[in-house]
């Protein structure tokens, strides 16, 4: 068996080779360094959670837990010697993807009594979230990392740029996304992405739980991917890939959001039963992967631009800033945004507005929905216009808000 020792140490070079690459700023804050409180970064796997963690941290101690050796060590406390040795008895202790290690809680409860400052980091949504305050005794302070935005993405690029560039370099990020790791090393990125993902399928859902209709679950995933940005129905996606039972496929579908790799939206209703029972809309976590996994890339433009609107508005969701929602009764209204319990904004999103049959029925729904839901903030996102119009449908009267995608992420 390979000692604890020589496993940590190839850890801590692996750390510095990792910390020579070429780091963009995040638009994230680990706070309450050198305190007592419990760190959680979470988000999906390869999204810089380690990177940007160490480029934050100073006298600290590493160990990552995504690692088949380190994980058969049985003797937590031998890990934490051979830390003290390795990094000369540092305060702080990063532990990452430590969800993979065996009762990880009693651990970090431990080391937190012992007066450690801890960062931990996990790519499991359902472990390091919902389940922390069960967990931790202590107190804790949830940081998310996701795959850059587009305004990390710019970062990478530099500071200064025309319209016309933030233009273009928009168009990249639609195909390709925001996962760090093929932008600043030159990789393929479907090749990349496309590993990633299966491999993610394999370590985070097979392997852990080991469902019953494996097979059936990746043709769960390509049917979620084919079906992007739209309304799903768990029955009829039981009948698609023949997953045994409705409830299974909510199941399946449940343990791909907790791997990060897509997410439901809720349809809008004040009654929380409705919003249950009603059809979901499915998203994936980046743009890059539906290109990587598709069997076609979609030519729908309009679709990617409300996949990106939607990974944008489920960070903020996740650090507790928004809720949201999509919206269906005589019309269909893209998101609904409710903040401190208020609905705060209708957005549509339109990418050929100069179309006038496509422009008339995304107002028409908003204004629908505007009257409806008693909201007069309304917003269309599109490829190039901006511009505010006083619009009336049928009687129905409101002002519309026409904003350019890439001035809407940058925001």
């Amino acid at each position: 068996m390979i000692k604890t020792s020589d496993i940590l140490l190839r850890q801590k070079r692996e750390l510095e080779n990792l910390n020579r690459g070429k780091y963009v700023a995040r638009d994230v804050v680990l706070p309450e360094l050198g305190k007592n409180i419990i760190k959680v970064i979470t988000g999906p796997r390869r999204a810089g959670k380690s990177f940007f963690a160490i480029h934050k941290l100073s006298n600290f101690g590493y160990v990552n837990f995504d690692d088949e050796d380190i994980i058969k060590v049985e003797n937590y406390d031998e890990i934490i010697e051979v830390i003290k040795r390795l990094y000369n008895n540092p305060q702080a202790l990063f532990l990452d993807e430590i969800q993979n290690l065996e009762k990880w809680e009693l651990f970090v409860n431990r080391l937190q009594r012992q007066g450690y400052d801890l960062i931990i980091s996990g790519s499991n949504a359902n472990l390091l979230s919902r389940e922390l305050s069960t967990h931790l005794t202590g107190r804790h302070l949830n940081v998310i990392v996701f795959p850059f935005s587009f305004k990390e993405y710019l970062r990478y690029y530099g500071n200064e740029f025309t319209t016309a560039e933030k233009k273009s370099r928009l168009i990249e990020y639609i195909r390709n996304g925001g996962y760090p790791e093929p932008l600043i090393k030159n990789l393929d990125y479907k090749e990349y992405l496309k590993t990633l993902f299966d491999s993610i399928l394999f370590k985070d859902i097979v392997r852990r739980y080991n469902p019953r209709y494996s097979k059936e679950l990746e043709g769960l995933t390509n049917f979620l991917i084919s079906n992007f940005s739209s309304q799903i129905s768990y029955g009829k996606i039981k009948k698609f890939t023949e997953i045994g039972s409705v409830h299974t496929v909510k199941k399946y579908i449940g343990y791909l959001e907790e791997a990060f790799l897509f997410f439901e939206v809720k349809r809008f209703s004040f009654k929380v039963k409705e919003q249950e029972k009603a059809n979901k809309k499915i998203y994936v976590i980046d743009n890059g992967i539906i290109n990587a996994k598709s069997f076609k890339f979609s030519n729908d433009i309009g679709r990617l631009y409300e996949n990106i609107i939607a990974v944008e508005l489920k960070k903020r969701q996740m650090r507790g800033e928004l809720e949201f929602f999509y919206y269906q009764k005589k019309y269909e209204v893209d998101f609904i945004v409710k903040r401190n319990q208020k609905l705060e904004e209708l957005i549509q999103v339109c990418y050929d507005i100069e179309n006038f049959d496509t422009k008339e029925r995304e107002i028409r729904g908003l204004l629908h929905a505007a009257k409806d839901l008693n909201c007069e903030n309304l917003t269309i996102i599109t490829e190039e216009y901006e511009d505010i119009e006083q619009i009336e449908w049928h009687g129905i009267k409101g002002r519309v808000k026409y904003i350019p995608l890439w001035k809407w992420l940058l925001k």
